[in-house]
């Protein structure tokens, strides 16, 4: 708690799951300063990126019902993509694996035209017109699958494909597919309904000392797919139960993905290398499928950060010990940057001492 008050996080929560039941929790601050709300089991934080893996486990659904393959092109289902420049070959070898494991060559950021300050400008890009506005003006920057690149549009296209083959908005499917049989009742995408504002936290930034506020329920538009999430952590401990599994629930989780599935999404695909931003932050720290792998002293970790507009959100599994934490701050005390100087911000250090807590557990015995 001092380290959290001396940085100037205005409210934080922790979880902590150990065989699909809370083991440890706390609160810290406040989910909005101005009205002096204090941050509560209900409330309801922004987990950015972390959306990315509800995106991948949904095209894993439509690959175990047959709908699409891992090694498709993604110019199948997103023709638009064929107006992309590729120095390298043809846009038609760049599948949807590439791009559920950040290795097709796209850039990261979506909006690239924005300007931070000026506000009459759409946080994000309102819908698919804009992108495939921006398509002829799209370059790959490497031969695809031959390194790692963190790329956001990666994941719009994924949210696009979903769309296609279902038939439902990306938000529709996702609510009807995972939030339903998970019974994640106050997990919603972008604007919040009008009966669980009094729960949304807002967001901050402190640079200098000094705290500013972010854009209050900013609406992610066509990148929902990569970061509209927003949901209570009671609802993300029923997420990672479902990711852990459990032999008493096992039928309706094998009814949302199967856990061959699963498993096969935490297999590591290619090193994230220089990118220090993900999972444990490591030079070693690999991409899997839609979720990111370390493989420390025998035991595997698999998870998944997020951060945008002032919120900054870590969930991690350990398979082995059937454990998980969910960690969240409603604050932005430094920008997260891909290289090494992203373990210093005070973020990372509190998320990796979190990590370490999994060390000390003993794997669990398998009957």
């Amino acid at each position: 708690m001092a380290a959290l008050r001396k940085e100037g996080f205005v409210g934080s929560s922790f979880y902590f799951v150990r065989d699909n039941k809370v083991a440890a929790r706390e609160f810290y601050g406040l989910a909005d300063a101005g009205r002096g709300v204090p941050v509560d089991e209900e409330t309801i934080y922004h987990w950015a990126s972390v959306t990315k893996t509800f995106t991948g486990i949904a095209i894993m659904q439509l690959r175990d019902r047959g709908l699409l393959k891992l090694d498709d092109p993604v110019v199948k289902y997103v023709p638009e993509l064929r107006a992309a420049h590729d120095p390298f070959g043809d846009v038609s070898e760049i599948t949807i694996r590439h791009l559920m494991s950040h290795s097709a060559g796209f850039r990261n950021p979506t909006w690239i035209w924005r300007d931070d300050a000026k506000d009459w400008q759409p946080f994000e890009p309102p819908g698919w017109s804009q992108l495939v506005a921006m398509m002829p003006y799209t370059e790959v920057l490497f031969k695809p699958g031959s390194r790692f690149s963190y790329s956001n549009p990666g994941v719009i296209y994924l949210g696009r494909i979903i769309e296609t083959l279902s038939h439902d908005d990306y938000e529709v499917y996702i609510d009807k597919n995972i939030f339903k049989p998970l019974e994640m009742h106050r997990s919603y995408f972008d604007a919040t309904p009008y009966h669980l504002l009094k729960h949304r936290s807002h967001s901050y930034y402190v640079r200098d000392g000094v705290r500013s506020e972010a854009r209050f329920d900013a609406d992610t538009g066509v990148t929902v797919s990569n970061g509209g999430l927003n949901a209570p952590l009671p609802d993300m401990v029923r997420y990672v139960n479902f990711l852990l599994g459990d032999p008493s629930k096992q039928t309706v989780y094998d009814g949302v993905l199967k856990r061959s599935s699963l498993e096969e999404m935490w297999r590591p695909q290619l090193v994230a290398a220089d990118d220090f931003t993900q999972g444990w932050m490591r030079a070693e720290t690999s991409a899997g499928l839609s979720f990111f792998v370390d493989d420390i002293e025998g035991r595997r970790y698999v998870g998944h950060n997020g951060d945008q507009n002032g919120f900054k959100v870590y969930l991690s599994l350990s398979p082995a010990t059937h454990t998980a934490s969910l960690l969240t701050f409603n604050t932005e005390t430094r920008p997260t940057v891909n290289g090494t100087e992203n373990l210093l911000a005070p973020e990372s250090k509190i998320a990796l001492s979190v990590l370490n807590l999994f060390r000390s557990i003993p794997a669990r015995r398998v009957p």
